[in-house]
């Protein structure tokens, strides 16, 4: 039978060599998983920050409507409703960031699959801005008016 052949491993070349081969974090267990998790985590927030302008406003906006949402004079559950769909939108844009950088890692010519990729991204954006807005009008005016 043939035998399975490897390709020997090469030394990581680049500037980030300490992302350059993923098999080295896998099988982590316990505690060094979850630290490794965190830092991951971390630097998505980091990159998100510097790298995509509607993150950074979704965040500013999260910044003022969070405590806003905690001083309404509004029940524990309609707190939570509000929070939460305003946590929404940014898990919504950090996978719809994680979408473009995939499909830009690779090139910048406009394809048809990575428009509708990102097209799609997007549109999952739009929809949970608009269910926070609704969410927001619709608990406001039940509230207030």
């Amino acid at each position: 039978p043939p035998r399975h052949v490897t390709a020997p491993m090469t030394p990581p070349t680049s500037t980030t060599a300490r992302y350059a081969d993923g098999r080295a974090l896998k099988g982590k267990r316990g505690l060094q998983r979850i630290l490794n998790a965190a830092r991951y985590s971390v630097d998505g927030f980091a990159a998100a920050w510097s790298h995509e302008d509607a993150f950074r406003q979704e965040v500013i906006l999260a910044a003022i409507m969070v405590p806003i949402a905690l001083v309404l004079p509004v029940g524990l559950i309609e707190k939570i409703l509000l929070i939460g769909v305003v946590l929404l939108v940014l898990v919504v844009e950090l996978l719809n960031s994680a979408v473009e950088a995939a499909i830009d890692r690779d090139s910048y010519e406009i394809n048809s699959l990575g428009k509708r990729a990102k097209d799609l991204g997007s549109a999952a954006v739009m929809l949970s801005l608009l269910l926070a807005g609704g969410t927001w009008i619709a608990i406001l005016a039940a509230r207030f008016l």
